[in-house]
């Protein structure tokens, strides 16, 4: 094979593995394929997770390359893992995670608690291999051999190969292992284990998406945390490009979309904050404190001025060193960068998005850090800050730690504290950083900031109200936004915002999707924010499998295409089939318990009576019975009243916040769902991450800027 790099790039398939050594007269001995596993630890479980083929041809031909005494690193999972080959150990690239062990695995055995197949250690699987050679080479079975943890494993023919557990039998000069237990399968080559293989990613790279998480450190109702939810979107973006990009696929105009988790919890909650809580938190239900700590918190944290401006720096700062590392180990990316939030990061998102600064380009791909390299002219106008302040004596300090405007209203008294600023500069110095704050804050809400004025509600064309913080730049101009279970509209309008200007859009984001489940209690609309006088339902998710789920399907009386107006009070697309649904099933259950003989009679009664005509039939009974003949008779009429209504719905202009397109998209909750809202209200929250309609309306409209579409365009899609 070809020599390795330090960093192995991805390559052409290894050659084929080495052809099987030459059989003796007795039989015939073909060398065993390796692959490459690691070891994943969870809640205390152990598992051992086999590497997708790619990457274990990959890792394989690393090892044979003969360069054993460098330390090679292979990326793998999509360049998500580096492989250290020589101290066997995965290393996470992207965030923090447990160093995982690797191993080249040829020998199995079957566990004892979950009936895993657990590989042997490469030595032991050496001595293995070579204990089979002979046998199948000699044709002499029965081969028995003592693992490092003294157990047997015997070798009774090429089939039946068993380990038994070390059974000892101890006296006084010590034990001995014997064969009896219960004997444990052994297996050799992957092939025999039936052990899922991974298909592998593509290579190329077409997009790259930064994933906010909301509050706490779980994510979704299995108390995961975001890398392992990220995980799952990920998995579920790559059978949904296979679903309905496989043309683009098959011609090679696509690869896939990459996404990464940004994590601000730890950040925040490393600060000393915990300790502080913990000295005034009640003793009493201690975990559901400790809970309501270290998530509900999180909401109020990021209301305080101290914990916002550390949260949206860690947020920033984080997405600005994954994108800078991402650049570096895949510098032949030219795809664009979008971003996602969910619950309370989307709204930090939307602040830190609506305070970018929209002109300079040079500053897209500044490196390092949150925020710009400072500039000559920065430094200068921090010169005319410190004249205006009489403290001109301080300048040559300030030029020497290199400190721009943006660096000036960043500092704090322990900052200047040990620049050397002495106290009366120093409470200069923080007053004014503290006023220029505060009118800033007034204008950017359109406030002034004279006292006669605070009583009146900001003006309806600037939709922003925040903390007051300075909020960081990113090195990138983000192309879509996503906000998933978001509570973005009631967090403005708690901050006294009662409109968004139509006219108004996001800095440096020109596209804003808003998705939300019907019954996720902190999700919010944005669109009757920007069109108040107008009452227009949200648009309906299509299906990824296109098609509506049984219980929305269109019935009597439901009303037009999804994200149609309607009159106040109507209710939704879904509510009539719903109710019938309910109404149906509950007829039908007291039905049966009270007299399910009489339920059958009728039952075979309107059954008997279809035949007839409906003119014979009474005037009263007209109506009825052609209602009956309609539903038992669907072939006869295929719903051709309701799709005569469907009418193309009037144009509704939601403004320029997602370039003049809908915003508002509500998912469809599945039938058991609907039975109860309220039991699935949390679910409905933490739904999005394994949701293929949510993942399939990101990948559309990303791949859309593309000019790539669909294989086949979804009813009801914009």
């Amino acid at each position: 094979p070809r020599p390795c790099s330090g960093t192995m790039a991805a390559r052409e398939p290894p050659p084929p593995p080495p052809a099987p050594a030459e059989p003796d007269a007795a039989g015939r001995y073909e060398a065993v394929a390796p692959h490459w596993f690691y070891r994943k630890v969870t809640d205390t479980r152990e598992r051992w997770v086999p590497f997708s083929a790619q990457d274990s041809d990959r890792l394989e031909e690393a090892h044979g390359s003969g360069r054993d005494d460098e330390d090679l690193v292979v990326p793998t999972s999509g360049g998500r893992y580096d492989v250290h080959l020589k101290k066997r150990q995965r290393v996470a690239v992207y965030w923090d995670e447990e160093v995982s062990e690797v191993r080249r695995c040829t020998w199995f055995y079957k566990g004892d608690k979950d009936n895993k197949y657990i590989p042997y250690s490469e030595t032991f699987s050496e001595e293995l291999e070579e204990a089979y050679m002979v046998a199948v080479t000699l044709d002499e079975w029965k081969k028995k051999l003592e693992s490092p943890s003294r157990e047997i494993i015997i070798l009774h023919n090429p089939k039946l190969m068993v380990h038994y557990h070390p059974v000892a039998a101890s006296d006084d000069w010590g034990s001995t292992p014997t064969e009896q237990g219960r004997p444990r399968t052994v297996k050799r080559g992957v092939e025999n284990i039936a052990a899922e293989i991974p298909n592998g990613e593509p290579l190329q790279i077409d997009h790259l998406v930064f994933v906010v998480h909301g509050i706490g450190p779980a994510c979704d109702i299995r108390f995961r945390s975001i890398v392992q939810c990220v995980n799952d979107f990920r998995n579920v973006s790559l059978s949904m490009l296979q679903a309905h990009f496989r043309k683009a696929q098959e011609q090679q105009q696509i690869g896939r979309v990459e996404f990464l988790p940004v994590n601000w919890h730890s950040s925040l909650h490393s600060t000393g904050v915990d300790v502080d809580l913990e000295r005034i938190t009640l003793p009493s239900i201690n975990r559901l404190r400790h809970f309501i700590n270290d998530t509900i918190l999180d909401v109020f944290f990021y209301n305080s001025s101290t914990y916002c401006q550390t949260i949206v720096d860690t947020v920033a700062s984080e997405m600005n060193r994954l994108y800078q590392l991402f650049l570096q180990r895949n510098p032949l990316f030219a795809g664009g960068v979008s971003i996602a939030g969910h619950s309370l990061g989307s709204l930090i998102l939307f602040d830190l998005l609506t305070n970018q600064k929209a002109a300079p380009e040079q500053d897209e791909r500044s490196p390092g850090g949150s925020r710009t390299t400072p500039s000559s002219g920065g430094v200068e106008e921090v010169k005319e800050i410190l004249q205006k302040l009489e403290l001109s004596e301080y300048c040559d300090v300030f030029e020497k730690e290199r400190m721009d405007r943006q660096a000036l209203f960043l500092c704090t008294e322990q900052n200047l504290k040990e620049m050397g600023i002495p106290l009366g500069p120093r409470m200069k110095i923080l007053h004014y950083i503290s006023s220029q704050t505060e009118l800033q804050v007034c204008v950017h809400r359109g406030l002034t900031p004279s006292l006669s004025d605070r009583d009146q509600p900001p003006p309806a064309h600037l939709p922003l109200s925040q903390v007051s913080a300075n909020y960081p730049q990113l090195n990138y101009k983000p192309t879509i936004f996503f906000a998933f279970g978001s509570p973005i509209g009631m967090f403005l309008t708690v901050r006294g915002v009662k409109r968004i200007d139509p006219n108004y859009s996001l800095p440096t984001c020109k596209g804003f999707f808003n998705i939300f489940h019907p019954f996720d209690p902190v999700a919010y609309r944005i669109e009757p924010m920007i069109v108040p006088d107008v009452e227009f339902e949200p648009m309906l998710l299509p299906h990824h499998k296109g098609r509506k789920r049984m219980h929305l399907g269109k019935g009597a009386g439901s009303p037009g295409p999804p994200g149609s107006p309607r009159p106040p009070g109507q209710p939704g697309p879904h509510r009539p089939c719903l109710s019938e649904l309910k109404e149906g099933l509950t007829r039908m259950s007291v039905d049966l318990k009270n007299n399910l003989l009489g339920s059958l009679r009728v039952a075979w009664q309107s059954f008997t009576r279809a035949p007839l005509p409906a003119v014979e039939a009474p005037a009263a009974d007209a109506e009825a019975e052609g209602d009956a003949g309609a539903e038992k008779q669907p072939d006869t009429k295929p719903e051709e009243p309701p799709m005569a209504k469907e009418e193309t719905p009037p144009p509704i202009n939601v403004g320029r916040l997602n370039g003049g397109n809908r915003i508002d998209y509500v998912l469809q909750e599945k039938p058991i769902e609907s039975f109860n809202e309220y039991l699935f209200a949390l679910q409905g929250h933490l739904c999005y991450w394994e949701s293929e309609d949510t993942v399939l309306l990101v990948l559309k409209e990303i791949y859309q800027t593309q000019g790539i579409t669909l294989d086949q365009p979804l009813p009801g899609g914009q």
